[in-house]
């Protein structure tokens, strides 16, 4: 019997880990959708632009209005789990997410584009904290590195995503703005894609159990304890009846969630929830969608063709999926801070490089060109950013911002960081084109700064999440637990 029961331990193991990760891949298909609606509009608005007469202001702020309505969603997505559950808000967020597709897709007039860009985008923002906060809350907490790195891994797979069903249905109708399947133009037909995944994800997370943590916030304990039992695997009656109580004292209160709730005596919140802002407008901050949503500028400047659009966007964002499998890979072994650090030193190295290289270029505009050997050094330096970038502040941001708050502010702190990040999102967004204008060296050096920045940020502030239980989250972090 003895020699049997490790076995037969490995074996209820190994069924649960499978469970969990089936669990957290349908939660992480909300970061699906937050990546396809990064992309997508990038194969359309050129097509956009012409078909409705836009000025550059109005189509720069159809592209970044989404980013607006994602803040929306993120701040309003933790009241809305704390109250009716996690597994409601997935639901939510598909469905948001899909009628913002379809409504783009008949858009008539640019307002009515915009209008719709902006529900589909409060759908992305619900996404990007429930999504996280639920993988957390699932995980166990050997795994539970690896399956939030999971969001990142959702959020560049739908950037590919968007950016083949964008190639695709351009070139069978020979253009975005060209007529195809029942005489729509095809830049619409690049909207209404988006209804696919998020249907599905509204599908699949009605199959999901609901959170543990939530189910105990709310009394239900024996559905939480079931839904234990199947995420965590062998442990003893006794065993699970400790993580109840644990679960149970660590959320112990007596009035509804809140946004209250995150007030302390730092600027009015809680360290801990200033750590996690701060740690959303950093990975912002170093210009990742700068290199994504204006690489074509890159590439064209060291000789490439904008007919080479798609190529090159493909590297990009192949690299960017790839490299997300180093953090899943280390994230549990080597640690959360440790990869940060590093992440920010190889980000600041590789920024500064571009910086220098663009203080080199001859021309402007459309007639920027770098000389010499400067143009494959600038492009060298731009995939060791989004190595350094996708390996490690891409996922681990979500990793830390799904388990470092408290269990009884997650979700509302999840909301306050993730909404601070689709902002900082818009600002860099927007401001790089001027920025451009006084120099990429400037902005290119603008971020390396924030960079460096951000490498004395996690030295001193972002604690280290690994290995420790959720109901550790708070203990050293200036929120205590209440009684």
């Amino acid at each position: 019997m003895s020699a049997e029961r490790p076995s037969a331990d490995a074996e209820e193991r190994q069924r649960t880990t499978t469970k969990v990760v089936l669990i957290s891949v349908v939660a992480a298909i909300g970061g699906f959708l937050f990546g396809f609606d990064t992309a997508v509009i990038n194969g359309a608005v050129d097509a956009v632009a012409d078909q409705f007469g836009l000025s550059g202001f109005l189509e720069g702020f159809a592209v970044s209005c989404a980013l607006l309505g994602a803040a929306v969603g993120a701040w309003f997505a933790g009241r809305i789990a704390d109250r009716f559950g996690r597994k409601s808000v997935m639901v939510i967020g598909g469905l948001l997410f899909a009628i913002g597709a379809v409504g783009s897709a008949f858009a008539f007039a640019v307002w009515d584009l915009i209008a719709w860009r902006v529900v589909g985008g409060v759908g992305v923002g619900v996404a990007s904290v429930i999504a996280p906060t639920y993988i957390a809350e699932v995980a166990p907490a050997y795994i539970r590195g690896r399956l939030g790195s999971l969001q990142q891994l959702a959020i560049t797979v739908g950037i590919f995503a968007a950016l083949l069903s964008d190639a695709f249905i351009a070139n069978t109708a020979g253009g975005a703005g060209e007529t195809t399947w029942f005489g729509w133009e095809a830049w619409r037909w690049m909207f209404l894609v988006g209804v696919i995944p998020s249907v599905v994800w509204a599908f699949l997370a009605l199959q999901v159990p609901e959170s543990p943590r939530y189910l105990i916030a709310k009394g239900e304990t024996q559905k939480a304890t079931d839904v234990l039992r199947q995420v965590l695997g062998a442990l003893s009656p006794a065993a699970l009846q400790r993580k109840v109580a644990d679960i149970r004292a660590s959320m112990q209160r007596e009035d509804e969630p809140s946004l209250r709730d995150l007030r302390g005596p730092r600027f009015g919140l809680q360290p801990i929830v200033w750590v996690g802002i701060l740690l959303s407008v950093f990975q912002q901050a170093v210009g990742i969608n700068v290199i994504f949503y204006y690489s074509t500028s890159l590439w064209r400047s060291v000789g490439f063709e904008s007919s080479d659009a798609f190529t090159t966007s493909t590297i990009t964002s192949v690299t960017n999926v790839v490299v997300t499998f180093i953090a899943i890979a280390t994230v549990d072994r080597i640690g959360r801070k440790p990869l940060l650090i590093a992440g920010s030193l190889l980000m600041f190295v590789s920024l500064a490089v571009m910086a220098v290289a663009f203080s080199q270029s001859v021309g402007s505009g459309e007639e920027l060109r770098l000389p010499g050997g400067w143009g494959p050094v600038a492009v060298v330096a731009a995939n060791l950013f989004v190595i350094g970038f996708g390996a490690t502040w891409g996922p681990i941001v979500w990793v830390l911002l799904g388990e470092m708050f408290p269990n009884r502010i997650r979700a509302a702190a999840l909301a306050v960081a993730a909404a601070a990040q689709w902002l900082a999102n818009f600002t860099i967004s927007t401001t790089f084109p001027p920025l451009a204008e006084l120099g990429l060296t400037f902005a290119y050096g603008l971020y390396a700064a924030f960079a460096l920045v951000s490498f004395f940020f996690v030295l001193k502030a972002v604690p280290e999440t690994k290995g420790r239980e959720l109901e550790e989250m708070g203990t050293d972090s200036g929120a205590p637990h209440r009684a």
